[in-house]
């Protein structure tokens, strides 16, 4: 965890630009273990990015490629939305 500043030192309004933000990491526990991707079974309707409360689905561009298991938590939400059977759960290695 960061020093905290003293109130002089933040900047005006408490604002911060994304790149001065924390981004902690959150995946290192997951519930019902992680999806695996299928690439070639995604017909890339980007549900399971709309559906993703940890936005751990990567996108390149507006194409899906992946899964950020630096902040999944294992939800199986991607899984259940995806028509394409594109995504499926595994147990967690390091969970």
């Amino acid at each position: 965890m960061p020093q905290l500043k003293e109130w002089n030192e933040l900047p005006v309004a408490g604002a911060l630009a994304p790149a001065q933000a924390d981004h902690p990491l959150t995946g290192g526990w997951r519930t019902a273990g992680r999806p695996v991707t299928h690439l070639s079974a995604c017909v890339n309707c980007l549900l399971c990015w709309l559906y993703c409360p940890d936005s751990a689905i990567v996108l390149d561009g507006t194409t899906f490629a992946g899964i950020d298991y630096d902040y999944c938590k294992g939800c199986a939400l991607c899984v259940e939305v995806c028509p394409a059977n594109a995504l499926s759960m595994e147990p967690a290695e390091d969970a």
